[in-house]
Formats: C-alpha cells, structure tokens, sequence
C-alpha cells in the first residue's frame, strides 16, 4: 500500500509518524495545520476543475459537508457575540479565533478532505501501523510508572506561542486516576479518555483492512489501547455501535425479526429481572471510579445551571473550576453542556442539526455502501462520546475518522436504494 497524489502522501506520512509529532509535542497544531493545508488545496483543485478534468479526479462537495461549514462557521460568529457581550479584551478574542481554528472548525476541514481523491484503504493500513506501533509504546509506558518515573516528562515550549493549555503539550508516560490512584495510558492523546475514543474509532477502521495479517495485528493494537486508557464509556462503546449499525441492514430478515420477536417476549417475561439487572450495571459503572462520575455529574450540573446567565450566546469561554469539580474548567467534559455553556443555543444547534443531517445521510447510504457502514459507526462513537467529552476539542484526533465520513459523503446514492425507499413507501401506505 503506497500513497498515488499528494494528498494520500500527507495522510499517510502523519499518520505513521504520529508518535514522532508526539514526542516533538507538536501533534496538536501539526493536525490543525494538516487540516488547513488540506482544505486550501482542495481549494485550489476546485478553483481550477474543468469540463475536461476526468471524472475520477473532479472535486464535489456534498450538501451535509457544506451545512458542516456554515454551521462551525456561526460558532465561530456566535463567540464572538458571546466575548463581546461580557467585554473581554482583545487577548480573548484571539485566543477564541485560535481556538476555534484547531478546534470546532476541523469538524467540517477534516469532512471537506474527505472530497479528495483519497482511498479509504490507505486510510485503514495507516491506522493499522499506528496501532501496531502503539503495542510497542505500551509497556515502554508501564515500564516508567514501575521505575518511579514522572508522569510528565517534559511540556513543548510551543505552548508559550498558542497558549491554549500545556496538556495538549505535554509528553508523558502515564497518569494516576483522581482519587483511586489507577495507572491509565493515554499514550499520544492528551488524556485516557481521549485515547479511548480514538481507540473505538480505530477500531472501526481497523476491521476494514484487506490484508488478514495487519488487521489481526492491527485489532490487537487497537484493544490494546482501549483496555489501558481504562475508558468505561470505551468499553461499552464498541458492542453498542456494532449493535446500532447492524440492526437496520438486517431487521427486514424475517430470521432476525422473529428472533427479536421471541426475545421481546421473554424480555417481557423477565421485565423485572432485567429492570433490576440494568440499575445494578448503571450502579456498577457509576461507582468503578465514583470520583469521576462526581466530578463529570457536578460539572454538568453546574454548566447547565448557569447556561440560564447566558441563554442565547453563551458566556464565550470555559471558566476555572473549583475544587468541588478537581479545578476542572466549568464547560469542559461534556460536549453538549459545554456548548450551552460557552457557545449558549446558538452553539447548541449548530453542532445538533450538522449531526442530524450526516445521521439522515449516512442511515440511507449504509444500506448498500460498505463505506457509509464504517463513517456511521465512526459517527454512532462520537455521539457516544459527545456525552463525556468534548469532540470539537478532540477532533485533532479523530481526523481519520472524519475523513472516512468525507469520504462516505461524497458517495451518490445506489439506484437500489432509491428502489428500496420508495417500495417502503409504498408498501406502508
């Protein structure tokens, strides 16, 4: 497997070389940059199609990609709004632009990459390579926590010039879980959570490769990294988005609906037992690392409380926390809350009804695409994980992800589909 064009070459090489953009601390702006790059040459490969470019080669941009665009382009106003509307300075406003350029606005650059002439399967044995490496970077890490050594080894001092937070910075071994001292990896994300999400969307990735040797190389990297970042909601996450993506491309097997129709009666049976069951698997989970579930639980709470000082734009920036919540910053740790927070309602919509439209799209498309299939589990994850972290904040991470749903955008419709729907209709009216 070996990149054609240039803009194969750029995704390929940072992929594989991600731990070296680690290490250099520069992972963070590096992504950032790649997404610019990328989109501004997209840019240029539009501005001078023609009649005569081959098809195989013509830039389009879906609708779901540009309602993307304009919607992260009105968070980025709805900041602005929100600065002003609490008189922060000019420092703030940079700080919020720059924020919003490594941030919120990857969510639709990485989306408009995925235009691009770029093979979804150079994308899987990238992913591959990274997970095998990761396999190696893995007891390196165990190793320093049992020779006493810091968790944090150093921070780059790229940090002195974006000045948007040294933990996206900071190069470090391991880390000890807030008030049960637990050894958790993060490895190249900046904390173990993170390293679950991009973990499940690997995943997804992972079991599309061709070749059988990398990709059972490649799934036992990738679950690797999910078992050490010790991420409850990623552990749960891959059995519910496989779930969620195989029930609607088999529900019309009469095999499967009488089996869920059997399974519904004893479900009925057993409601009682099940009811009971479930809440000691809610209680089980919350109380695996109560410390956190406080923490997460208070920082909701309090983002949504004072969403009500600024319904509309939001407050504009994340506020320092206090020790009830471990200093963590009020908006944080939740991507829902933290939009009503910062971004206010404004943001709110923004982000649901771009997540809404790429659902509409991908559900039709994945009925036939192989394609579709992997860019809805990779959207089913980031839902999943909208509700623990923050995944515009993340999205320097998910970029191969986002790309695969580019990709998936892009794709017209089969014909059978179009059949398909319009049988359903039929049929139910």
């Amino acid at each position: 497997m070996k990149p054609q064009n240039f803009e194969e070459r750029l995704i390929w090489y940072f992929i594989i070389f991600t731990y070296v953009f680690y290490v250099m601390g520069i992972l963070y702006p590096s992504s950032a940059l790649l997404g610019w790059v990328l989109c501004l040459y997209l840019l240029i490969q539009r501005l001078f199609q023609t009649k005569n470019t081959p098809k195989n080669q013509r830039i389009y941009v879906p609708w779901v990609t540009w309602i993307w665009c304009m919607c992260m382009v009105i968070t980025l106003f709805g900041t602005y709004v929100a600065l002003d509307d609490f008189n922060f300075g000019l420092n703030d406003y940079l700080r919020g632009t720059l924020g919003w350029l490594t941030s919120s606005a990857l969510l639709a650059l990485f989306l408009f990459v995925g235009c691009l002439n770029i093979r979804p399967q150079l994308i899987y044995r990238a992913v591959c390579i990274l997970c095998v490496q990761s396999l190696g970077v893995i007891p390196i890490c165990y190793l320093g926590y049992y020779l006493k050594l810091p968790e944090i080894i150093y921070t780059s001092s790229v940090e002195r010039f974006i000045q948007n937070g040294p933990i996206f910075y900071e190069v470090g071994l391991y880390s000890l879980e807030f008030g049960s001292e637990q050894v958790r990896l993060s490895l190249f994300t900046p904390w173990s959570p993170a390293l679950g999400l991009v973990s499940c969307i690997y995943f997804f990735l992972v079991l599309q490769e061709s070749s059988r040797t990398w990709r059972y190389m490649g799934l036992v990297g990738v679950i690797a990294m999910n078992l050490v970042s010790v991420s409850r909601l990623a552990l749960i996450c891959l059995p519910i988005v496989m779930f969620l993506v195989w029930f609607p491309t088999n529900i019309i097997r009469p095999k499967i609906q009488i089996g869920f129709g059997v399974i519904g009666v004893l479900a009925g049976l057993l409601s009682t037992d099940i009811i009971y069951g479930f809440r000691d698997f809610v209680d089980t989970f919350n109380g695996s690392r109560a410390g956190s579930s406080q923490v997460r639980a208070a920082l909701a709470r309090i983002a949504f409380k004072r969403w009500s000082e600024a319904p509309i734009w939001g407050h504009g920036i994340q506020e320092k926390g206090s020790k009830v919540v471990a200093k963590m910053p009020i908006g944080s740790h939740h991507t829902w809350f933290g939009l009503l927070f910062t971004k206010g309602i404004v943001g709110f919509i923004a982000l649901l009804l771009p997540m809404l439209c790429s659902f509409v799209d991908l559900a039709i498309k994945s009925q036939q695409s192989v394609n579709a299939r992997v860019a809805l589990s990779i959207f089913y994850t980031l839902c999943l994980f909208s509700f623990g972290e923050q995944i515009d904040v993340l999205a320097y991470l998910c970029w191969p992800g986002l790309v695969m749903m580019g990709i998936a955008f892009k794709e017209k419709v089969p014909e059978s589909v179009h059949v398909l729907k319009e049988f359903t209709s039929n049929t139910t009216s």
